[in-house]
């Protein structure tokens, strides 16, 4: 058999695996394994597996996962998103949807600490749905709400999904983080649009609440924005400014977090246990999960599919912009099937080369596009992390109802996905411009 169809058959096996309920880590790593010995020799493919994962784990950049993966527990465990959702309840919760609109507003401050999008649609959930039930929203629609507001956690710096593409493709991580900020902000206002729209043309829907006066929030302004400022400054606003590297950013931020949450007295041994816990396996899913993805990369390396893909879309008598909107209806299909993060490990080393070096686009913009593409997938069925999550908040609303009220909030991120085709610029302008 040519290298290609052992490639081809590798990647079919994978996904057998996947459906079979294997761990996608152990799936990639021994399928990229048995591929690899079979397109070389076994005892090749232990030295390459040996080198690859040492030089991998002891690489101090890969730190900066654990130090913003501990951050985003820390603030999720210490209640700082209660804070941000009182606040934002406050000064919006009177329009239509109010209270739905608030959620999105506080996923998006919330995102700012986290990066996770799982840890930003529990904390949401635990603090935003107890608060539409006492105003009869309809919990479907909330339920859906909190869901979507969780991909904010992916989108909006810091984001563990854009640390990992920013690693494998050896991209700037700080540059990735700043061109994160404008699409995030922007499919905040799209989930708000939504949400208003559904509110006003049936206020059953979600009855507005109580309006607070002025002195209210203004009140409410200087203690919750106060933690939020002092870890942004610390870590993100450093990281721009060029003071720390990526690792020194997350350690600073998780230490700012903590130090507030214990000021503040936020923060028992048992929260703080927890969060360490929630860290730790957290950071090996992640860590198995690259080193799956680094075996399996070699074996698709190997197998010269990508080059060959590459071959073939520099070959298609189509204009890139068509060529790319196949790659990313591509990434739509496997987004129904695969985590987020694995698929972006997964794909990366057959995609990147083909989008960035045979079509041209900026790959900066591209790892933007890939968060936001792989983030349709955590709130769409079968896979839909964040639907499950908010399951777990609330058993009572059945699955088949959150995934039915998801599809308007799957609409704005598909509306924000078009922008960015259309004017790259908005995931661009801000690197470019602190880059000069």
């Amino acid at each position: 058999m040519s290298a290609e169809t052992v490639g081809l058959i590798g990647v079919l096996i994978f996904l057998i695996l996947i459906m079979l309920k294997m761990p996608i880590s152990f799936a990639m790593a021994l399928v990229g394994f048995i591929g690899f010995s079979y397109l070389t020799n076994p005892s090749t493919a232990f030295r390459m597996v040996a080198q690859d994962l040492y030089s991998n784990f002891s690489s101090y950049s890969l730190s900066v996962i654990a130090m913003f993966t501990w951050m985003g527990f820390l603030a999720f465990h210490s209640g700082i998103g209660a804070n941000l959702y009182n606040l934002a309840y406050k000064w919006i919760g009177h329009l239509p949807g109010g209270l739905a609109i608030a959620t999105q507003a506080a996923c998006a401050v919330f995102g700012a600490v986290c990066g996770s999008n799982t840890a930003t649609a529990a904390t949401m959930g635990a603090i935003a749905l107890p608060e539409m039930r006492k105003y009869n929203y309809d919990l479907s629609m909330a339920t859906a709400g909190i869901a979507a507001g969780g991909v904010l956690g992916i989108l909006i710096p810091p984001s563990v999904i854009l640390i990992v593409y920013g690693m494998a493709t050896e991209q700037s991580i700080g540059s990735l983080f700043i061109a994160g900020i404008i699409p995030g902000i922007l499919l905040m206002l799209l989930y708000m649009g939504v949400v208003f729209f559904l509110a006003s043309r049936n206020p059953e829907l979600a009855p507005r609440g109580p309006k607070a006066s002025w002195g209210e929030r203004f009140n409410l302004l200087g203690t919750g924005l106060t933690d939020i400022i002092i870890v942004a400054c610390l870590s993100i606003g450093g990281l721009f400014a060029g003071w720390f590297t990526p690792t020194e950013a997350g350690a600073v931020g998780a230490a700012g977090v903590l130090i507030v949450a214990l000021l503040k007295k936020r923060l028992n041994w048992e929260s703080f246990n927890k969060s360490v816990m929630d860290t730790t396996r957290t950071t090996a899913m992640i860590m198995l999960m690259v080193a799956g993805a680094v075996v399996f990369g070699r074996f698709i390396a190997i197998s010269r599919i990508p080059f060959e893909l590459a071959q073939w879309a520099g070959n298609m008598p189509l204009p890139p912009l068509a060529i790319m909107c196949i790659i990313l209806l591509i990434y739509l299909g496997l987004g129904c099937f695969i985590d987020a993060l694995a698929m972006v490990l997964l794909t990366i080393p057959i995609f990147y080369p083909v989008v960035v070096n045979t079509l041209g686009y900026d790959p900066i913009w591209f790892g933007v596009v890939i968060v936001l593409v792989v983030s349709m997938g955590v709130i769409t069925p079968p896979v839909g992390m964040n639907v499950y999550v908010i399951k777990g908040v609330a058993p009572d609303v059945p699955l088949e109802q959150i995934f039915k009220s998801i599809w308007p909030f799957l609409a704005a991120q598909v509306v924000c996905l078009i922008l960015l085709m259309a004017i790259p610029e908005i995931a661009t302008f801000l690197p470019n411009l602190l880059a000069k």
